[in-house]
Order: C-alpha cells, then sequence, then structure tokens
C-alpha cells in the first residue's frame, strides 16, 4: 500500500514541477473551489471559525466568500509548495520577497547571531525554508509532523530536501535538535499553532483562549536567542512576499517573561495579519477546543522542561 501511494504522489509531483508555476497556481485555485464543494466537514469548520472571529465585525453573507477563497489560497499554496520545492533560488526570487530580515541581521555579517522565528499557516509557508538560499550566512531548520501513511511523508521530506532546510520530527527527534542548535549562524523556525492541546499553553487568539505551542518562546529563552514573527503573505497569483517583524521582548527589567505572556504576544501578530488578509490563513482547523485546553498558569522558563516544545 506505502509502495502505490507513493508512486501515485510521485507521478502528482512530476506533473505539477513540469508546469510552469502561475498554471500551478490556477490548478491549485480549481482544486480548492472543489474541495469546498465537496468537503463538507472542513467547509464547515472554515466557516465556524471565521463567524467565531468575525460574525460581530461583518455581516454573514460576507463570510462564505471568505470561505470559499480560502480554500481557493489553501489550494493554490499546497500545488505551488510542490513546484517551487524544484525550483533553484535564481528561478524563485522573482516570485518571492523578503521583507525586514535587517531586522535580525545585516546581510553582510559572517557570523551572524542565531535567532528563532515563530511560523503560522500562511500563505505558502513551505517558503519560510528558503531563507537560507537568500542569505548563506544562516543554516535554517525546523520542525514537523511525520504524516501517514509513510509513502506520502517519503514524498514530502524529499521535497523539503532540496530547500536546503534541516527538518526535525518534533516527536521523535528533539535531542537532535537541541543538539543542533548553535550561538550564530542558524534560523530556527517553528509553527507557532493554536491547537497545541494540554502540551501547550493557554493564551488568547481573537478575544478566545486557545492552546498555543509555547516552543517559540521555551526555545529563545533557553538559547538566549532573538525572537521574531515571520507571515507569508500572497501579493498576487504565485507571488508571496514573507514579512519579518521587529524582535520580540523576551526578557522584561533585565529578567525573563512569562511564557505565557510571550506566546500571546506571537498570537497578537498572528491575528493582525489574519485581519490584514483573512482570507489567507488556514481556517480549516479547529482551534478552540474548550475541552482541551492547558490549565491557566503563569510560568517562568524551567532550562529542564520540555512542555509546549511539541
Amino acid at each position: 500500500m506505502n509502495t502505490l501511494v507513493y508512486i501515485v504522489a510521485w507521478s502528482v509531483v512530476r506533473l505539477l514541477q513540469a508546469l510552469p508555476l502561475p498554471w500551478v497556481a490556477r490548478l491549485g485555485r480549481v482544486g480548492g473551489s472543489l474541495a469546498y464543494v465537496l468537503d463538507a466537514r472542513h467547509r464547515r469548520v472554515a466557516l465556524k471559525n471565521l463567524s467565531l472571529c468575525f460574525g460581530k465585525e461583518m455581516s454573514p453573507e460576507r463570510i462564505p466568500g471568505f470561505a470559499r477563497e480560502n480554500f481557493r489560497r489553501i489550494g493554490e499554496s499546497y500545488c505551488c509548495a510542490v513546484k517551487t520545492a524544484a525550483m533553484s533560488w535564481e528561478e524563485l526570487a522573482p516570485h518571492v520577497e523578503f521583507f525586514g530580515p535587517e531586522r535580525m541581521i545585516e546581510p553582510t555579517t559572517a557570523n551572524p547571531r542565531s535567532v528563532v522565528i515563530a511560523i503560522g499557516h500562511f500563505g505558502n509557508f513551505e517558503l519560510y525554508a528558503r531563507f537560507g538560499n537568500r542569505n548563506p550566512n544562516y543554516r535554517c531548520a525546523t520542525t514537523y509532523r511525520a504524516l501517514r501513511p509513510e509513502g506520502l511523508d517519503r514524498i514530502l521530506q524529499e521535497l523539503r530536501g532540496k530547500s536546503g532546510c534541516s527538518y526535525f520530527e518534533r516527536r521523535t527527534d528533539m535531542a537532535a535538535l537541541k543538539a543542533w542548535v548553535a550561538p550564530e549562524g542558524q534560523i530556527l523556525g517553528f509553527l507557532s499553532d493554536q491547537h497545541a492541546g494540554r502540551s501547550g499553553v493557554r493564551a488568547p487568539f481573537f478575544g478566545m483562549d486557545c492552546a498555543t505551542t509555547a516552543a517559540p518562546a521555551v526555545f529563545a529563552l533557553r538559547y538566549n536567542q532573538p525572537l521574531h514573527v515571520a507571515i507569508c503573505f500572497r501579493v498576487a497569483l504565485a507571488k508571496w512576499r514573507i514579512e519579518i517583524s521587529e524582535p520580540i521582548q523576551v526578557e522584561e527589567n533585565g529578567r525573563p517573561r512569562f511564557v505565557e505572556d510571550i506566546t500571546a504576544e506571537i498570537n497578537r501578530h498572528f491575528e493582525a495579519a489574519v485581519r490584514r488578509d483573512p482570507a489567507n490563513w488556514f481556517w480549516v482547523h479547529n482551534r478552540w477546543k474548550p475541552d482541551k485546553l492547558p490549565a491557566p498558569r503563569r510560568q517562568l522558563l524551567d532550562p529542564t522542561a520540555t512542555t509546549g516544545m511539541g
């Protein structure tokens, strides 16, 4: 079965990579439109989430339009991620712009200080891994969760391996990730998600508490590295702009901030990005699960703890 899945997925990948990027983007949008009609479960989740966040700010008639466009964007992002994974930086550069890298380090610095980046499900989020192509003074790494069946995961890792970014499975590779971390020349990107379950921390998002991944705050504190937020905005068909924020303060009055406060600030950056372009986010995950929220707490970092790292 895994072999069959691998062959089918490999054939789809080869087809998409053979097409021009704008064609791939249009094909993805068509697929997203079909998914909106056929995938009732995820359509309901997207409509519910949009209503929770914007129900008091926009008329009910507008919400399905955002959901439909969101499905088109997701289809476009997935298909384009397959294509852009095989593109050299010279081919890709006209389609993606990084704004604000000088907030981390001057491009000419030979040994830049390592940084932690909180990333989210915005636009073609696989493009975050290409920052190292733009600035070779950095080595990039991030975490992922292995897919099932194994054939799909194998395809995904083959695609991601071409970016030059190192990938660590977040449930099994944490020891290897900690060994990888160094004080200079690294960018460590963490997907700061809002459905981390009880392994996350409780933080508000659109006025409602979510179980949010604490890994960006934990690693920035533990390794004394600057923390930034990066958002991938879709600016046109098959064109993206990745914006890097000013550093988030991880200390206050010479003392570490609470992990929950740092995580809540990351969520505020994400909320602002969602409000700027509501269709650009990944609305098909159920972010608000009151029955799976961690207990409210205020914690300073325990250097030996791993809670919230997943």
